[in-house]
């Protein structure tokens, strides 16, 4: 096995979930499929953009910069399709687009002669081979925490699939300095050059200073110790300065105008999904995101509590057929930051939704406090109880779904969207 170094600790990589026999079909199978389509993701200028959370955010800031520099994009991201300005919600509801459909966007994205590319890239899709045929010009880290551990069973295995997308010597590589497993991805070499970005003394891309407001973000960014970014968004949450900071890198090192990385980070409004306030006038606030991992699901409620003046309404439970480690830490993590909390059912899948609540309360219980907690398995029923008790300066927070326009209960496709319940209830009401 090969020996890396993560976080100043020699660890052996361990060998990736897919191999053998699995991996020779897997890698010919999208070689068959691209050939048909023409192979056109080789004609392409590919942005990759991998990690944790933050990955649809960041590839739809890179999108908007890309276009205020006058240069014609095609985006794939899980809330949102665009080729040529043409856009559209992502409504696959799955982690990973099967490769025949992405060949299709690699087709017609290379119909439409756009000059970049913009992927959102999952740990699933690198393991599985599905950008075997696509030459990567631009790699974007954002940042490894716990997720997808019933597939990948260890972050050494989830790291070593997010590596895939680095290993192949792309021209450049952008790297979040201040994450905590910078030291794994920082093994890996750029054909032309590496650019690392956060708040860390050695970051190139240094975030300097910040200011967080409720409906929007502003942040000084040094890069090179000389050249420095006055930059602002609509996006509200320390984790999207974050998030810009890494689509100006990625702007940067392709030698992209300061004014259109400026112009073009403050173009991007919103983000289906994450962070959206779906109603305006109430007194009160109703915000909608994906958050569903710890880490996302800790910076969304310490961003919700930094702007908001009375109560943070949590509305929240956990998936299916996923990791299940990480659900009481999520019932910890809420337990800890919201003010009063709904527990309730997300997308079950195969599995039986109570036993899913049972181990996201037992997170809770474990924090405890139990009291702030209410069960309501029904969502739209616990939507419409937080937004019953919401009071003039609170914060209902949904979470979970996101910008997503179906649930899987029971092995059943369901429509549903979070945002459209909620007009739908204050419609009623």
């Amino acid at each position: 096995m090969k020996q890396t170094v993560v976080n100043g600790v020699r660890k052996l990589l361990p060998q990736p979930v897919v191999h053998g026999i699995e991996e020779v079909y897997r890698k010919g199978r999208v070689q068959i499929i691209s050939a048909k389509y023409g192979n056109p993701a080789r004609s392409l200028r590919v942005i990759a953009v991998t990690g944790t959370n933050g990955k649809t955010t960041t590839v739809n800031f890179i999108n908007e910069i890309l276009k205020e520099s006058g240069l014609k994009t095609a985006m794939f991201s899980t809330a949102v399709i665009e080729v040529a300005g043409n856009r559209k919600l992502n409504d696959l509801n799955a982690t990973v687009a099967t490769t025949q459909r992405m060949q299709e966007f690699f087709r017609d994205a290379k119909k439409a002669k756009v000059d970049f590319v913009v992927l959102e890239v999952t740990s699933h899709s690198l393991e599985q081979h599905k950008l075997a045929t696509v030459p990567v010009e631009v790699a974007v880290m954002t940042n490894l925490t716990q997720d997808h551990l019933d597939y990948h069973k260890t972050m050494e295995r989830y790291a070593a699939a997010k590596g895939k997308l680095f290993a192949g010597r792309p021209k450049f590589i952008v790297l979040n300095r201040d994450d905590e497993w910078f030291d794994f991805f920082n093994q890996f070499q750029a054909g032309m050059q590496k650019i690392t970005y956060g708040e860390h003394a050695d970051a190139e891309a240094r975030i300097d200073h910040y200011k967080l407001y409720k409906k929007g973000s502003e942040a000084t960014i040094v890069i090179d110790h000389q050249t420095k970014l006055e930059l602002a968004t609509a996006l509200p949450g320390k984790f999207n300065i974050y998030n810009m900071t890494a689509a100006a890198a990625t702007a940067y090192v392709l030698g992209l105008k300061l004014k259109d990385i400026v112009e073009g980070a403050a173009n991007l409004e919103g983000v289906p999904g994450r962070f959206e306030r779906v109603v305006e006038g109430k007194g009160y606030d109703v915000i909608v995101d994906y958050a569903h991992t710890p880490d996302a699901l800790e910076k969304l409620l310490e961003a919700a509590k930094s702007v908001t003046k009375n109560r943070v309404i949590l509305v929240f439970g956990a998936t299916g057929d996923r990791d299940k480690t990480k659900r009481p830490i999520m019932g910890e993590i809420a337990a800890k930051h919201a003010d009063r909390i709904m527990l309730t059912d997300e997308e079950s899948y195969n599995e039986d939704p109570k036993a899913i609540r049972d181990q996201v309360r037992e997170g809770i219980e474990r924090a405890g406090d139990t009291v702030r907690m209410t069960e309501i398995p029904d969502r739209r029923d616990a939507i419409a109880k937080a937004l019953s008790i919401a009071m003039k300066g609170d914060t209902v927070l949904i979470t979970g779904m996101g910008h997503e326009q179906y649930r899987i209960v029971n092995g059943e496709r369901l429509p549903w969207n979070d945002g459209d319940v909620v007009r739908e209830i204050l419609a009623k009401s």
